[in-house]
């Protein structure tokens, strides 16, 4: 099997060119909850009461490290998507930490484990646990008990913000007839914690909000949070009221012991595209970190949300265009499109619409949008490999965005990539681009875009097998960890020169799996020593592998294992690795090991 990357130059302070016959594409405030009103059961009537939307696909929920039921030999325990590399203190206060492996630096990205370099919070089984790693050996300060399921942190100070979905709770069955399961709207419970005192740690406030959590990002004390909100199945569409079609969400707040209950958001808030895209409301809850969950602003789009871009002024959100032919019945698929929302959050207390585009095909996930200098890169596939009908020769697109009022519209492209493949990894680095493609037999292709109007071929190269997640480790190096056949492998390539990319170095490690295919939160990368950390499972081996990667070749530095002398039979699963001052340290749902970072010698283990 070999892999194709497209490497991409792109540049900015380009003249905008409209496109001819470019697609207008905006949205429109409702000017009143009857006009939404309106609109919602209009839509809902065509669709035949369902909810009006095409079955979109949707990445996985929120991670979770958890205890297997039962002993297993060996766990691979699956992962989500979602982002690169973050500095810690160096303000005296602690040492100097990594933290969330996120897509750019500055903006923080929601996961299983947060610290500030003092205490590690971390969520296993269900169970937020504070670890002080200020001495010789961490120790659990305390404990909270959680109720529901995948929860992520973000974490501001003596706050802790957890997201996560309800669980379901087990009850004696009432009787012995066969019943039909009601349907059950996702849901998503967002609570304040309060850590100022780590032996205790408490919930401030806890809400209830309708509708699956697609993801946030935090910039400083601002937390936004972006709902995917869809309406139950509605019986009789032109009778449904605004509660049928825009959920509430319940402020619960334990320092005042009131409840507070508010639309998703305010109909006026509320925006839907020119053309009919399914009733699900996309919303933007900004949370102020600083001042508590109460503080809230609201704002909701008619059309659905799958990914999460956040830049430093942008928060982005696309989503895939409502199929017609799910209505209609044709048999003959619509092409794939996405629409690209753009919100300015240069306001800290506030989220503002911008501007809306569209990109033919869909997109991987948040890696595959970057914005730099105001211009906005996003890379597609036409079709998605588990869409019914998809054509052999579809390929993918990068596409150049620029907002023109109210518009993000077209000022350049380059496609054709891969043609009868999907991407599988993308890297936007300044003014270059990185897209792996992938089927069987494919070059490495190096485009340059330094003339959005006429992109060009510069060099290519064959490669075996392909990355699934790509990292800057060096102005002219890049680390790519995928696999080869069923082999996981990490290759170091040198774009130094864009005609003639090339890997300078290889590791295998054997037939197994990386979380990090799919879920980038699980990658480690300390500049400062130019190692790099990532989860591997093996026929032999279950845990952290390290490498010295900020040169050719790479070295292996060492591998962790978490074993207890309870389960000599198996080793858990590490998800997350980090650094504080000279410490590796590394998480599963067994517990919290330290090792040295140097050398990866073994210092401590505290288990859960």
């Amino acid at each position: 099997m070999r892999f194709r990357v497209v490497v991409l130059t792109l540049v900015t302070g380009l003249v905008f060119v409209p496109q001819a016959g470019a697609a207008t594409v905006r949205l429109k405030a409702f000017a009143s909850c009857k006009q939404l009103v309106s609109f919602a059961r209009a839509g809902a009537e065509r669709t035949g009461g369902g909810v009006g939307v095409a079955p979109r696909f949707a990445p996985m929920g929120g991670d979770a490290i958890v205890t297997p039921p039962a002993p297993t030999r060996g766990s691979n325990g699956e992962i989500a998507p979602t982002a690169a590399p973050v500095s810690g203190g160096g303000d005296g206060s602690a040492p100097d930490f990594s933290g969330t492996n996120v897509q750019e630096l500055g903006v923080d990205e929601p996961d299983v484990v947060k610290t500030n370099g003092k205490l590690v919070f971390a969520v296993t089984d269900q169970t937020l646990r504070i670890v002080d790693v200020t001495g010789a050996t961490p120790i659990v300060r305390g404990t909270l008990k959680l109720e529901g399921a995948g929860q992520e942190l973000l974490l501001r100070g003596d706050r802790l913000l957890v997201i996560e979905t309800p669980g379901f709770a087990q009850s004696a069955p009432q009787t012995v007839e066969p019943t039909i399961a009601p349907y059950l709207a996702p849901s998503t419970i967002i609570s304040e914690v309060d850590v100022s005192n780590p032996a205790a740690p408490k919930i401030a406030r806890t809400m209830t909000v309708p509708g699956r959590f697609v993801d946030a990002r935090q910039h400083g004390a601002t937390a936004r949070l972006v709902i995917d909100a869809a309406p139950e199945p509605i019986a009789e569409p032109l009778q449904a009221g605004k509660s049928a079609f825009l959920g509430r969400t319940v402020l619960k707040s334990n320092l005042s012991g009131r409840t507070f209950k508010r639309d998703i958001a305010p109909c006026r808030a509320v925006r839907r595209p020119r053309q009919f895209s399914g009733l699900d409301v996309l919303a933007i809850l900004t949370v102020d970190l600083d001042r508590g969950m109460y503080s809230l602003d609201r704002d909701g789009v008619m059309a659905g949300a799958q990914v999460v871009y956040g830049s430093e002024d942008s928060l982005y959100v696309a989503s895939r265009k409502y199929v017609r032919t799910l209505e209609t019945g044709d048999a003959v698929p619509d092409a794939v499109t996405t629409e690209i929302h753009r919100f300015d959050i240069s306001d800290p207390e506030h989220t503002v619409y911008r501007a809306t585009g569209s990109v033919p095909g869909f997109v991987l996930n948040s890696y595959a949008l970057s914005q730099y200098k105001g211009d906005l890169r996003v890379a597609t596939t036409e079709q998605p490999p588990w869409e019914p009908g998809v054509a052999s020769e579809s390929s993918s697109t990068v596409t150049v965005l620029r907002q023109n009022g109210n518009r993000l519209e077209k000022i350049g492209s380059v496609g054709g990539l891969g043609k009868g493949e999907r991407i599988y990894a993308v890297r936007f680095l300044g003014e270059r681009g990185f897209v792996v493609t992938f089927r069987q037999t494919d070059p490495l292709f190096a485009l340059d875009l330094s003339d959005p109007t006429a992109p060009k071929l510069r060099g290519q190269l064959e490669l075996p097998g392909y990355s699934a997640y790509l990292h800057p480790v060096t102005d002219t190096l890049l680390l790519g960890i995928g696999r080869e056949g069923t082999g996981v492998q990490a290759s170091l390539f040198d774009v130094s020169d864009m005609a003639a990319p090339k890997r300078v170095s290889q590791l295998a490690f054997g037939n197994g799996y990386s979380p990090l295919e799919n879920e980038p939160h699980a990658f480690l990368y300390w500049a400062k020593t130019g190692t790099a950390v990532f989860p591997l499972s093996t026929a032999s081996f279950t845990g952290a592998v390290a490498l010295r990667a900020g040169a050719a070749p790479l070295a292996e530095l060492g591998r962790v294992e978490h074993r207890l002398a309870s389960q000599p039979y198996a080793a858990a699963p590490i998800e997350r690795a980090f650094v504080i001052g000279d410490t590796l340290y590394t998480l599963s749902y067994s517990g919290l090991a330290a090792n040295r970072l140097d050398n990866l010698a073994a210092l401590s283990f505290t288990g859960f």
